[in-house]
């Protein structure tokens, strides 16, 4: 096993709260903590011997969404469930078309990785139009967007995200010292509540330290190869930086490419979410990993709960895994 130090990160940040409760807040009924028993209705086809349930993925490139896609499969048949997977290719339009046709189908329930926060809340009403339940995984839908449409979803599934920041922050002042001149320029992604929220996490950590500064914040848009355009960019238009935080996978993985592609190795370091299989080394000192997968497991079991009447929790998340040597194992991702 390649030697490697494994934080659990176990508190539950205020931010993550707040903006959590907002999105799960319109249950069923006042008061209803998720519960299909508790009054919601279901949809005629989760009579069915088979029930049909909908997985609604913004792509197949990223392999966090690979490592989701499989275990829902895997999972949703453990389940007793027909799953249909939708992949959206990273668009609004399609994935709200592909919830259209879910409806359809006549799917029992829908787990939602939506393309975007906001956009996402339109799928959320269509299905709430349709009486099917929704159960968000990964990409928080806005709570603002969501109040807007008078939707609601059952449950929030995801990693802790502001503690995941927030480690990555805490990380840097350890390995530089809590003094040390720290110009930090942030590689994320704007138009997601998760990557403000590991954003947020990050700076926070950094005001224990006066000699921090917190630098300009590009969007990768969690593409590889867009992160390692943005990335030397920013590097080229800031000299002073030296700490670069990448706040998703594919974000790190081009910030990684800019910074050495620069020949800033040695003036440059990188803290971020875990990029697939990706060794840490003296530039890329620490990262964060979400597991995908074991958020698909926990959404079918809660859909299945869900259905067979019992109440759920409107929110569940998850820790993340910390990483400062070696390299994350298989489905360990940012």
């Amino acid at each position: 096993m390649s030697p490697r130090r494994r934080g659990w990160i176990t508190a539950v940040a205020a931010l993550a709260v707040t903006l959590l409760a907002g999105a799960c807040s319109n249950q069923a009924t006042s008061g209803d903590s998720g519960g299909a028993g508790a009054g919601a209705a279901l949809p005629s086809s989760c009579k069915q011997g088979k029930p049909a349930l909908g997985v609604a993925l913004p792509n197949t490139v990223n392999p966090y969404y690979v490592a989701m896609r499989q275990s829902f499969l895997d999972n949703g048949a453990k389940s007793g469930f027909d799953v249909k997977v939708a992949i959206a290719n990273d668009s609004d339009s399609n994935q709200l078309s592909q919830i259209n046709g879910f409806i359809q189908q006549g799917v029992c329930a829908v787990a939602l990785n939506a393309v975007n926060s906001g956009p996402g809340a339109a799928s959320v009403a269509a299905l709430n139009q349709a009486g099917i339940p929704v159960f968000s995984v990964n990409v928080i839908i806005s709570p603002d967007d969501l109040k807007t449409q008078n939707a609601k979803v059952v449950q929030y599934v995801g990693a802790d995200q502001p503690e995941g920041g927030k480690a990555m922050g805490e990380q840097l002042l350890k390995d530089v010292g809590a003094t040390a001149k720290i110009v930090a320029g942030i590689v994320g992604d704007p138009d997601q509540i998760p990557t403000n929220q590991r954003d947020q996490g990050f700076s926070d950590a950094l005001k224990a330290n006066p000699s921090a500064k917190i630098g300009p914040t590009v969007n990768s848009k969690v593409d590889p190869n867009v992160s390692l355009q943005v990335t030397t960019d920013m590097l080229q238009g800031n000299p002073d930086i030296n700490v670069v935080f990448a706040d998703t996978g594919p974000g790190t993985v081009g910030a990684l490419q800019a910074i050495s592609q620069l020949g800033k190795t040695a003036k440059v370091t990188l803290y971020g979410f875990c990029a697939a299989n990706q060794p840490l080394d003296a530039t890329y000192r620490a990262c964060a990993a979400q597991e995908p997968a074991d958020y698909a497991r926990i959404v079918v079991e809660n859909v299945h709960s869900y259905l067979g009447g019992a109440q759920v929790p409107p929110t569940i998340l998850q820790p993340l895994k910390v990483f400062t040597s070696g390299a994350p194992g298989p489905g360990e991702v940012g």
